[in-house]
């Protein structure tokens, strides 16, 4: 189990990365942030016998940690208070529109299956929209850890990577999923520098980053079903689409309880 966790409750901030949307089974009580409760938090919660808070929820973004997501919704950091043992941030991804730039891609990749699409979009008249959308989101990302620690101060804070959604070499698996094989290489680089910032911001703000990437390259969304980790589509584990599977979340704890244990 590791080193014990001061007394008080595990606090899980984040996005659909952390939330799990569609993998069974779904929490009746989520609503439309569709936690299930096999997610890393409840792995996590479960493999430590603490009592867990998940106020996760799918297509969070640091906004929607200091205010309502939706009408009558609570802001994700009213919950650090209480003396928690452990808080974890999972986000990040819903400020840069990850998952609406796989989407951008592939629909770009169908027409253009050739050379590279994607990359020429976002990165048109010389500026990379998503490298500056990345250093915007690095901003926010230390102000929410500034409030974590002036909430709970005795808290461990862990700052969870997002894992690998593209294969880390070759051009991709088109029509499978279908991105064009010179923005394949162009989509990893975005999320390399993704994890990259949520790590330098966790060393710089009082925090510990997890990497689930590194342990997840091989399970990218191009891998077969009971390899794959990511979901694409509807076509394998239950999962929401481009978002991770359950064998993703079970590594996701798996790398948090080793952090942990240290």
């Amino acid at each position: 189990m590791g080193a014990p966790l001061p007394p008080g409750p595990y606090i899980a901030l984040g996005d659909s990365y952390t939330s799990g949307p569609l993998i069974p089974n779904l929490i009746p009580d989520s609503g439309p942030c569709e936690r299930s409760d096999h997610d890393y938090p409840a792995l996590v919660a479960w493999t430590r016998k603490v009592r867990l808070h998940d106020v996760s929820c799918g297509g969070a973004s640091t906004d929607h940690m200091w205010a309502p997501q939706f009408p009558g919704g609570p802001r994700q950091l009213d919950a650090v208070g209480g003396n928690p043992s452990l808080v974890t941030l999972g986000i990040g991804a819903n400020d840069i529109g990850l998952v609406g730039i796989a989407s951008t891609c592939s629909g770009l990749g169908l027409v253009h299956p050739f050379g590279q699409p994607c990359k020429d979009y976002y990165t048109a008249g010389g500026v990379d929209q998503n490298a500056r959308a990345i250093g915007m989101a690095a901003l926010r990302v230390a102000d929410v850890l500034t409030i974590i620690h002036r909430h709970s101060p005795r808290a461990r804070v862990l700052v969870i990577g997002y894992p690998d959604i593209f294969p880390e070499s070759g051009p991709g698996c088109w029509p499978l999923v279908p991105l064009a094989a010179d923005d394949v290489p162009y989509l990893r680089s975005v999320e390399h520098a993704l994890n990259a910032m949520l790590a330098t911001q966790a060393a710089a703000n009082g925090a510990t980053f997890v990497d689930t990437y590194t342990s997840s390259i091989g399970h990218d969304v191009c891998t077969d079903i009971g390899t794959r980790w990511i979901e694409w589509l509807f076509l394998g584990s239950p999962a929401a689409p481009i978002h991770p599977n359950a064998l993703a979340m079970q590594n996701d704890a798996l790398q948090i309880l080793a952090v942990l244990a240290r």
